[in-house]
This record gives structure tokens, C-alpha cells and sequence, in this order.
């Protein structure tokens, strides 16, 4: 299930162009706990171009704001009602892994993960603006469901699928408010988080570096990490004895990743022998704060084990935010599926009611101008 290829998934969520904004709400549900730290049997959370900016988990029970301004510029009743949603979504969440464990014939002793990944993405270069829209299920890691908004149904890429897809359709008021939702409603909220983000006038932070080395094997993991900086662009390097030290010496990255608190991260380390007594660098440029950093390895080796101390800025974010995007998306992976395996509509009678109103509408009878998704959902 935790297949590696969907790594490519991370970056396409994590890739922020300046012209193309977007606004994603991810939700993951385990049939029981992980035992994992930062991995808990359900979250959620929003991402506004890639950057989390709300957050809610189930040992936690609040949803609270990832972002400082998100945090000014929204009122308690924002955040009561966000929270009392996803509280809700967590019991759809529960009630369907059963449903879907039984109807698959999944052996129920192992541990199932249902996910919903939905939310629009424009794109503001040339005369108009180019929107889509996403709204998609998978279970396993394998697509189950998402929303054609062409035609205004569900498309089932499996056989297990089926039943779900014929109930949905059969509901008109739930597809058209999807549809609403993915090219208005989103639009709208992507629109105002943008706005109030601009207006935060968030300054450039500056990156703290350091650079350690630890015991590996017979060898030294040389490493540099860069933290605490904002916006995201950035290079660095290593250099031993004043040349550049790259992939072919055996150089790797993390890349950019993003701390818990809006700010990013990146590492980069490097095999050197034990007794190496060549001068090693590390050389950081964040244009955005107008730093040139160059790092010199004083040739102290740290003792084995995990590194105390060196990430202590990004310890929080990477528990309660790295782990989780990168669980989440890795769970979220797509597979191609052949042309054939889309199935055609099958309307049948719906055979189950609204888990949250009761009613077989679809649609809540309450006002969603505060929530972040549509605010119902029907049984699977």
C-alpha cells in the first residue's frame, strides 16, 4: 500500500508556480490507530498552494489554524463550526471503512485507510482564467471514486466501486452542489485566503544553518541543514576543499519541505571517510532575505543515533504536519487505469439515507459559508 512511486504525488502537491494558485483539503481515516507518530486514525487538513493552513486530528478534536493570519482573520465561529464538521466527517469516515471492508471482502483484521482528496486549482496566466476542480476517493491506496464535472456524475474505476457510484448519481442535488462547490464555492474560498494572506504582508524569514556530522557504517554522514526560512527559495551547496561536492560523489537531498509553521526546510548530506580532513562547506543563499551563508564543518563528530538539537525549529512541524502530508499523499497515490474500467452510469435506487441529515436530499439544510467542503455526504 505504501508504495514509493507515489512520492510523485508529494512533489506535484508541494510545487507552487507563482501564477497557478491552489486549495486542497486532504482527509485520511484508518480502521484503527497507526501507532506511528504524527499518524493518527483520522485527519484532516487544508493546504492553500501546497502550505498547511488548517489542521484537525482525532486525538486532538479541534481544528485549529496552521497560519497566523489565518488564525486573525477568521472568527471563533469559523473555527466552532470547521470543528463540529470534521468531527462529523470522522463518523462518515468510521461508518464507511466498515462498509467498505465487508463489501470488498478485506480481511478485517488488517489495517484499511479511506481518503478523500478534493478542491480547485486556477491558474491566472493569459486572458482568462483556467480553473480545475478535484473531488476523489481511494481506498487502499487505490482509486476508488472521484467527480467528472463534465457530466456531472461519479466515474468508478473499480468494480467495488460500483454500488457507490450508482447511489450518488441517483442524488442530483449532491452532484450539482459537488460540481457548485469545485468551480464557485472553493473558487471563492481560494480567493479569500489569498487575499488575507497578501494582506498578512508576511516578511521573509531568514535560515538558520548548521552542519554535523555522525558515524555511518565505516564511514561519516556528512550533512547541512538549512531551516526556518520563508519564502521557499532557496540553494544550497557543500563544497570540500572549495569544489563542489554534487550527485556524483554521492550527494542527496530532501529537497524543500515545509515545517509546521509556514516555514521550510531543506538537507542535503554526503558519505566522506572517517578520517577526511579536507575543509568541508556548506554555502546557503535565500534570496527572499538577502542571505549568503557559508557553514564551515569543524570536523566534530556527533555520536550515533538521531540528531538532538539541530532540528529543534522543525521537530514540531515535521511530527504534526511532515508526517502526515507525507503518509497522507503517499496513501493518495493514483494508478492508471485502462479506458475500459470507467464505468458507464447505472442509476438504481439509492438504497442508503444521508449519514448526517437523515434526510436522502444530499445537501445539508445548514449554511456552509463557513465550512471547507460540501457539508454532507452519503453511506458508500
Amino acid at each position: 500500500m505504501w508504495s514509493g512511486s507515489a512520492l510523485v504525488l508529494l512533489c506535484v502537491i508541494l510545487t507552487v508556480n507563482a501564477e497557478v494558485h491552489s486549495l486542497t483539503y486532504i482527509y485520511t481515516a484508518f480502521t484503527r490507530p497507526v501507532g506511528l507518530p504524527g499518524i493518527h486514525e483520522f485527519s484532516a487538513i487544508g493546504l492553500l498552494d501546497g502550505q498547511p493552513i488548517d489542521y484537525f486530528d482525532s486525538d486532538t478534536q479541534v481544528k485549529v489554524p496552521r497560519e497566523d493570519w489565518m488564525k486573525e482573520r477568521l472568527d471563533k465561529e469559523y473555527w466552532d463550526k470547521g470543528t463540529s464538521s470534521r468531527q462529523t466527517k470522522q463518523q462518515w469516515f468510521k461508518v464507511n471503512l466498515k462498509i467498505l471492508t465487508d463489501r470488498l471482502r478485506k480481511n478485517d483484521t488488517d489495517n484499511h485507510v479511506l481518503q478523500w482528496r478534493h478542491g480547485c486549482e486556477v491558474n491566472t496566466e493569459g486572458p482568462k482564467r483556467k480553473l480545475s476542480g478535484i473531488d476523489q476517493y481511494s481506498y487502499d491506496g487505490d482509486n476508488f471514486l472521484s467527480f467528472d464535472s463534465h457530466h456531472k456524475q461519479w466515474v468508478a474505476p473499480m468494480f467495488g466501486a460500483l454500488p457507490t457510484k450508482r447511489k450518488w448519481d441517483r442524488i442530483q442535488e449532491l452532484n450539482d452542489y459537488t460540481d457548485e462547490y469545485l468551480h464557485n464555492e472553493c473558487v471563492h474560498w481560494l480567493d479569500t485566503f489569498l487575499k488575507y494572506r497578501k494582506e498578512a504582508n508576511i516578511t521573509a524569514l531568514r535560515p538558520e544553518v548548521y552542519m554535523s556530522a555522525r558515524p555511518f557504517k565505516d564511514n561519516l554522514k556528512l550533512s547541512c541543514l538549512a531551516t526556518g526560512f520563508h519564502p521557499k527559495e532557496i540553494t544550497m551547496n557543500i563544497r570540500r576543499d572549495g569544489h563542489l561536492v554534487d550527485r556524483y560523489d554521492g550527494l542527496q537531498s530532501t529537497g524543500v519541505r515545509p515545517n509546521g509553521n509556514g516555514t521550510h526546510q531543506i538537507k542535503m548530506w554526503v558519505m566522506i571517510p572517517g578520517g577526511d580532513t579536507a575543509k568541508y562547506t556548506c554555502e546557503v543563499n535565500h534570496p527572499a532575505s538577502n542571505i549568503h551563508e557559508v557553514k564551515e564543518w569543524d570536523h566534530h563528530v556527533e555520536a550515533e543515533g538521531p540528531p538532538i538539537g539541530l532540528i529543534v525549529g522543525a521537530a514540531v512541524g515535521l511530527l504534526v504536519v511532515g508526517v502526515i502530508i507525507t503518509g497522507v499523499v503517499i496513501i493518495l497515490r493514483r494508478k492508471r487505469t485502462p479506458a475500459e474500467k470507467v464505468v458507464p452510469i447505472q442509476p438504481v435506487q439509492m438504497e442508503h439515507q444521508t449519514l448526517l441529515t437523515g434526510s436522502s436530499s444530499g445537501m445539508s439544510s445548514g449554511s456552509s459559508s463557513s465550512l471547507d467542503h460540501p457539508p454532507d455526504l452519503t453511506q458508500v
